[in-house]
């Protein structure tokens, strides 16, 4: 065989199999999916379709009966929990990311686009106060235990405390760079955490303001975070596509929770401390590619909503109702609802059963 008939077999070879592997690449991407795991905790009660945009974030009052949901469209809705009939619909100029009821239920307040927290009277829906504005978006948003305090999380690494009676901000100085994206108090109200694109959680007094602690495990932004509400435990969920479970007494890695997922968006705690659940990314990176760009949905849903023990790490549940990524999750105070929003446009309630059956 000549050189040059050698050189264009290698050459034809060398074709041959990266368009096997790039056919592999495509197939791995688009149709195969996380590990999937049926069981009856939870069960669809109702989907919310009122919004117009991706619904960004979603919670129960504390006394059960309403949701809000906080959407790209610029409106946070006040719907009720057990016929998703619409209670009031709060009008921003821009959308949406985030938004917290107050302990006592009676207000709600909202973090927007275009840098303020607004605070909404639940009973009318009126607006009762505006804070002073964020040099970015408001990704993340939470009352203190007590309901004083807002923490709130924006762009530039920004941490605020406002006290809207007082109108005071206090500035929390040292995520380096990047969107700050979850923010949590502990159930006594001293700790502070919060995590965003720095791949970092800071741990804060929340009396004098100082920085304790820095968690750095996680290899991609953090998301979401969430206490137990004993205060004892600590979840995350990250870009690096894993949910981690921590101890607060000194801040110690317990467990990842499966070990299976796409980008985690959002985590919560069931009132009992033997749940978590988590909301992620629906698809792999070239299905989200082409869903962003082109529209496409592929031949099914990719899973979006798990549920794990706690103590194991096992995964319970998982379901694929939702058509895109899931933003938020969220459970009711009472352990019985758990809701979920999504850029399908929608959230969903779900009844939950503790024993699965």
């Amino acid at each position: 065989m000549s050189y040059p008939q050698k050189t264009h077999r290698v050459r034809r070879t060398i074709v041959v199999i990266s368009l096997l592997l790039l056919a592999f690449f495509v197939y791995q991407q688009l149709h195969v999916r996380a590990a999937t795991k049926e069981a009856g905790y939870l069960r669809q009660h109702l989907t919310f379709s009122a919004h117009q945009d991706n619904v960004w974030s979603v919670l129960f009052s504390p006394d059960n009966d309403l949701v809000a949901s906080a959407s790209a469209d610029g409106t946070a809705k006040l719907w009720h929990r057990g016929n998703g009939q619409i209670v009031h619909n709060l009008v921003h100029p821009e959308g949406l990311p985030a938004v917290a009821f107050s302990p006592d239920g009676t207000q709600v307040a909202t973090g927007s686009y275009d840098g303020f927290v607004r605070i909404w009277q639940v009973s009318d829906g009126t607006l009762l106060k505006t804070s002073p504005r964020h040099d970015g978006v408001v990704w993340g948003l939470t009352f203190s235990p007590d309901g004083r305090t807002l923490a709130s999380g924006s762009n530039k690494g920004r941490v605020r405390l406002w006290t809207p009676a007082t109108n005071n901000v206090r500035q929390l100085a040292g995520h380096d760079s990047g969107d700050v994206w979850s923010l949590a108090f502990s159930p006594d109200g001293r700790t502070l955490v919060t995590a965003g694109h720095d791949h970092l959680i800071k741990i804060w007094d929340v009396t004098s303001g100082a920085w304790r602690h820095d968690i750095t495990e996680h290899r991609e932004a953090i998301v979401s975070l969430a206490y137990s509400s004993d205060g004892t435990l600590l979840v995350s969920g990250s870009d690096d596509k894993t949910v981690k479970l921590w101890r607060t007494a000194d801040w110690s890695f317990i467990r990842n929770l499966g070990d299976d997922s796409e980008c985690v968006y959002g985590v919560a705690f069931s009132p009992d401390g033997k749940f978590v659940i988590s909301g992620a990314r629906d698809k792999k990176a070239l299905g989200e590619f082409l869903q962003y760009h082109f529209g496409y949905k592929g031949g099914s849903n990719g899973v979006t909503v798990r549920l794990f023990d706690t103590a194991s790490g096992e995964l319970l549940q998982s379901t694929s109702n939702h058509e895109n990524d899931v933003n938020y999750v969220a459970f009711s105070a009472d352990g019985i609802y758990v809701a979920s929003s999504s850029e399908d446009k929608t959230a969903n309630v779900w009844q939950f059963v503790a024993n699965g059956r």
